[in-house]
């Protein structure tokens, strides 16, 4: 087994918290139980994932509010905030919010490019500005910069029986470093680097070469290589893996069956690239913690960080996330080298 370059320091994982139309509490409910149980478990984070116009959480900064009052230590990302939907002085005003409520412990992920199935939402999105707005990597610098406290406006003061600031408010002098991108270019990952910003590698990174063969890890080490030499940190610059990892050490005959399935079907698009932007998909891995970290070890890009946020599958039910995440602290985070918080 090859030995990893960095000990595992912050264990991680994300959900997109699916729930029943005609019951969304019920789905909402289990995330927020899902996070509680990640917190006693010891994970150092839990990530959200958006889903706007389905039946996922469409606004993880209010699911990081009601979680922040119901944990007190495991941080809350989101892994990614699609800029597209939104305001960049409005999400940044409410992310400092929730980071302030939550004693400093919010991490946003970002990204950039214009809206999912942009033609279908763009009436209801943008009525009046759709032909105008700025999709650019320039969307997300004002995003960082309204976050790390550089003026708004160029105004501010007392009128009449107000005060008004020329930056957002309130501002969270910590959340500013603890910013990332989502990315799975080269592009991405130098522009992260050259603005200072954390870097969120996933499951899905850009088959950029127009020749296979294509190496999943080889691809997302060169991502992490070229976000740390444009970084102003180095070596140093923080990197989050995610890749989709079902542990089995716990589960019933039935769950394993279940899990492999799900990769089974799965599988076949991650043997090219797929679709008009060359998406390449990392292989799902199941099995036990002793398999999975010896398959972890393996990875090219694996060895080269020091954090992970392993995604959920996103159609299981709540007991099953109970049994992989209990799985992921007790036996494969261990196997990792990772220690639980305390």
């Amino acid at each position: 087994m090859p030995p990893t370059s960095r000990p595992l320091r912050k264990l991680g994982f994300l959900t997109i918290g699916l729930f029943d139309e005609a019951d969304p509490r019920k789905g909402h409910e289990s995330t927020l139980e899902i996070i509680e149980l990640g917190e006693r478990l010891g994970f150092d984070s839990a990530w959200l994932r958006h889903r706007h116009l389905q039946y996922g959480i469409s606004s993880p900064v209010a699911i990081m509010a009601a979680a922040s009052q119901r944990t007190s230590r495991i941080e809350l990302g989101t892994a990614v905030t699609p800029l597209g939907w939104e305001n960049p002085l409005r999400l940044a005003e409410d992310l400092a919010t929730v980071d302030i409520l939550s004693g400093g412990r919010v991490n946003p992920g970002v990204s950039v490019g214009p809206p999912m199935h942009f033609d279908r939402v763009k009436e209801a999105l943008y009525p009046d500005t759709a032909d105008v707005e700025d999709f650019s990597y320039e969307r997300v610098r004002r995003f960082v910069d309204f976050v790390r406290g550089k003026p708004a406006t160029d105004s501010g003061g007392v009128e009449g029986f107000e005060v008004f600031s020329d930056r957002v408010q309130p501002h969270s002098p910590g959340l500013g470093r603890r910013l990332w991108y989502g990315g799975g270019s080269l592009g991405s990952a130098r522009w992260a680097g050259e603005n200072g910003m954390n870097f969120l590698t996933s499951s899905v990174v850009k088959a950029e070469a127009p020749e296979g063969p294509w190496d999943f890890a080889e691809i997302q080490l060169s991502l992490i290589r070229a976000f740390r030499a444009h970084h102003p940190e180095g070596d140093a610059a923080r990197v989050s893996h995610g890749l989709v990892v079902i542990p089995t050490d716990s589960a019933s005959p039935e769950q394993r069956a279940k899990y492999a399935e799900f990769v089974a079907k799965r599988t076949p698009r991650t043997t090219s690239p797929q679709g008009p932007a060359r998406l390449l998909f990392a292989p799902d891995i199941v099995g036990t913690s002793e398999e999975i970290a010896e398959q972890l070890h393996a990875h090219a890009a694996f060895r080269e960080i020091d954090e992970v946020a392993f995604a959920l599958p996103f159609t299981f039910e709540h007991e099953d996330y109970v049994q992989i995440l209990t799985d992921m602290a007790t036996k494969l985070g261990p196997a990792l080298g990772w220690r639980p918080a305390a």
